[in-house]
């Protein structure tokens, strides 16, 4: 997943109504109708959601029958978590030498 595509999975995760189609597919893989079943929104929305997801690889689709079921992605959120992880590493690295840093040449509590 590039920067373009975690863009993309961000953007998406904006949106509450697909945080909450994710979080419905942490169960297992649903069809539309379910989706739309448990939220306020029609089944064309809920589609049109999964699209967004699914194009930022968070969601995947398989034909099961007449209907589509959708689950989540385990590949695209693993990539996303270790992009959000290498953003935290960063920013515990840069917390940690600006910490170090304000610290020499005081006495201990921020008095030179």
């Amino acid at each position: 997943m590039g920067t373009y595509q975690h863009a993309l999975a961000l953007d998406a995760l904006g949106d509450p109504t697909r945080r909450a189609i994710l979080e419905l597919l942490r169960d297992g893989p649903r069809p539309v109708v379910e989706l739309a079943a448990a939220l306020p929104v029609s089944r064309p929305a809920v589609s049109q959601h999964l699209a967004v997801l699914k194009a930022a690889g968070l969601v995947a689709g398989r034909a099961a029958g007449r209907r589509r079921l959708y689950a989540v992605d385990p590949a695209g959120l693993e990539t996303l978590r270790s992009y959000l992880e290498g953003l935290w590493g960063e920013a515990l690295a840069s917390y940690r030498r600006a910490a170090e840093g304000g610290a020499e040449g005081t006495d201990g509590e921020g008095e030179p």
